[in-house]
């Protein structure tokens, strides 16, 4: 399966059992594969963005940042397949792709972001990126324990 950025992802329960980190989103168990995840291929990374469908609670949130420091690029809410939804950067992680369980469809259909929305959601993973670099880490889970784990287990496979 080709991982493409843009397009929407389930994750494997594996995953989340081998990383054992409190702070991501783990899969739901309602009979249904959710959150799903939107990808960025950044080479040889892939990163997946949590989405969530509880609004009002996110909005609460954007509100307060945008209060306390006029933005807020870690939350966005936008519309993704005639739907309203939460992209949660600051929840990003990277994994493999023989964590990805299937792409998320609806009625047969892959289900990807518009380009625009795309580029914002980029734009601003890689300013956060760029923010933890420089010593400000925004993001709510280790990405640099998950992605050493994910590059020990990518050095095991190789």
């Amino acid at each position: 399966m080709e991982v493409k950025t843009g397009y929407l992802y389930h994750i494997k329960d594996e995953f989340f059992e081998k990383i054992n980190e409190k702070s991501i989103m783990i899969n739901h168990d309602n009979g249904k594969s959710r959150p799903s995840y939107l990808a960025i291929n950044d080479r040889d990374i892939l990163w997946f963005i949590p989405l969530s469908s509880k609004i009002d609670k996110y909005k609460k949130i954007i509100k307060h940042k945008i209060n306390k420091y006029g933005n807020c690029r870690t939350i966005l809410i936008r519309n993704i397949s005639g739907l309203e939804e939460v992209i949660l950067i600051q929840n990003a992680f990277p994994t493999l792709k023989k964590y990805i369980k299937n792409i998320h469809t609806i009625e047969g259909k892959q289900i990807r972001v518009s380009t625009s929305v795309e580029k914002e959601i980029v734009d601003n993973f890689k300013y956060m990126l760029s923010l933890k670099e420089n010593g400000l880490d925004l993001f709510f889970t280790d990405i640099d324990r998950i992605k050493e784990i994910m590059e020990e287990e990518k050095n095991i496979l190789v």
